[in-house]
């Protein structure tokens, strides 16, 4: 992929889109040198940080900021790919939550081994002192009322 050219004055939003977009590629090409080669960019919807194991559906969704129709299209094909699967709550049998498989487990795993290069790649790039500091301050918003509105 060529390199997107900085426009003057970029807003947040792009500052914050192009990285993450560019995380989820690698997880997806990582997943696929790894041998995960049926995921894809959709599926990082449900397999984004915390992960999917002991949720609901619409939990996914709304972590997701998608439909529940949508995050029910995705773990289907998760299932299908022997991913994830779906039972009964044993607290409220009404309720179906989402449990990783051995394959899953394994895929999960592995995102945070390519999570772990990218951390690697980018505090070389920044410096040190620089990707603590981007690291702290994505922190310091992650707790923030400015995330949950």
């Amino acid at each position: 992929m060529s390199k997107l050219e900085l426009p003057e004055n970029p807003l947040i939003g792009a500052l914050l889109r192009i990285p993450a977009q560019a995380v989820h590629r690698r997880i997806i090409a990582g997943l696929h040198r790894a041998g995960f080669r049926d995921l894809r960019l959709p599926h990082m919807g449900v397999l984004q940080y915390p992960g999917p194991e002991g949720s609901r559906p619409g939990e996914l969704a709304e972590r997701a900021a998608m439909s529940k129709q949508a995050m029910n299209q995705l773990l289907q094909s998760l299932e299908r790919l022997g991913y994830i699967s779906r039972r009964d709550s044993d607290a409220d049998h009404r309720a179906r939550l989402v449990h990783f498989t051995a394959r899953g487990r394994a895929a999960w795993a592995e995102i945070h081994e390519i999570l772990a290069d990218i951390e690697t790649e980018w505090r070389s790039t920044l410096g040190g002192k620089d990707f603590d500091r981007l690291k702290a301050l994505l922190c310091k918003l992650w707790v923030s009322d400015l995330v949950s509105r």
